[in-house]
């Protein structure tokens, strides 16, 4: 404990979490809360991971995460927007309210009326669509000449649709970062937060998050410095995959925390979590077919 004047190396923590520790189980007061927070009744797919990362944070008291798959959702409005010389944001927004932002590469001198025509060329014949379902129409159309898209506007076009269908490594949730400020005394650890945050905001903390949940049969944790994400933050991560109706894992749900937090009762939580949200979206999915 602190309060003896020493605090344990990632190595001691390891040692205890392998050797020592002994995991509970998770409290029926506590699984009714996550039931009910991520109950799937009239909720969308994002809905249900937003509340299971939520809930997580709140009994956990860290920072609740959850890396949520790329999906081909219907798509109901898509809009190109100008951001600067070269560069474009489009905008996608699904029918169950999922919205994207991609961020693309654009002809420079691109004139706005190009990324109307752009936007409604795509909205024509992807509204009530998934992009997998009309993509292979429109590539046809352009290569066959069949537009009235001028250079710019196509180019935009096969931008968007090159971005989109390498866009595979899904989103990351994360939910109550504000817990992570609670044990910070000094400068220095604030500091160590602050990167922490930035980290949590790049791909390449997402694309780690996915390699994690692919790679694990079961949870995951990671103390201190043996992600290279969490160097130098003073934080430790448990994370656990969740599957789908084939029993392929598809995303991954967790929290991260001090490295002093309470494992023997958050390691069981975020397994529980983690099975829950797989046999939600499940039963989700068997219902929409």
């Amino acid at each position: 404990h602190t309060s003896a004047g020493r605090l344990p190396t990632d190595l001691g923590l390891r040692m205890f979490v392998h050797g020592l520790l002994e995991i509970g189980d998770i409290s029926a007061e506590e699984r009714r809360s996550i039931e009910t927070r991520c109950a799937s009744v009239g909720r969308t797919y994002q809905e249900v991971l937003d509340e299971a990362s939520a809930a997580l944070s709140g009994l956990s008291s860290c920072a609740g995460l959850v890396v949520a798959p790329k999906t081909d959702r219907p798509l109901k409005h898509i809009e190109f927007v100008s951001l600067a010389p070269g560069r474009a944001l489009a905008v996608i927004v699904t029918e169950d309210g999922v919205v994207e932002n991609r961020v693309l590469d654009a002809p420079s001198g691109m004139p706005v009326s190009s990324l109307v025509t752009a936007s409604n060329y795509l909205n024509a014949r992807l509204a009530g669509r998934t992009l997998g379902e009309a993509r292979e129409e429109i590539r046809t159309e352009i290569e066959q000449h069949r537009t009235e898209l001028d250079q710019a506007a196509t180019t935009i076009v096969e931008a968007g649709l090159a971005t989109w269908a390498g866009g595979n490594q899904g989103t990351l949730i994360v939910k109550g970062q504000a817990h992570l400020l609670n044990d910070v005394t000094a400068v220095d650890d604030l500091a160590r937060i602050r990167r922490l945050f930035q980290a949590l905001e790049t791909k390449e903390a997402m694309l780690r998050m996915v390699e994690a949940a692919q790679e694990a049969e079961g949870i995951q944790i990671f103390i201190g410095a043996e992600n290279s994400l969490f160097s130098h933050t003073g934080c430790s991560m448990i994370i656990a995959p969740y599957r789908d109706g084939r029993e392929q894992i598809v995303g991954a749900i967790g929290v991260i925390g001090p490295t002093r937090i309470n494992y023997a009762r958050i390691i069981p939580m975020v397994d529980y979590t983690a099975k829950l949200v797989g046999r939600l979206l499940w039963n989700n999915d068997d219902k929409a077919a």
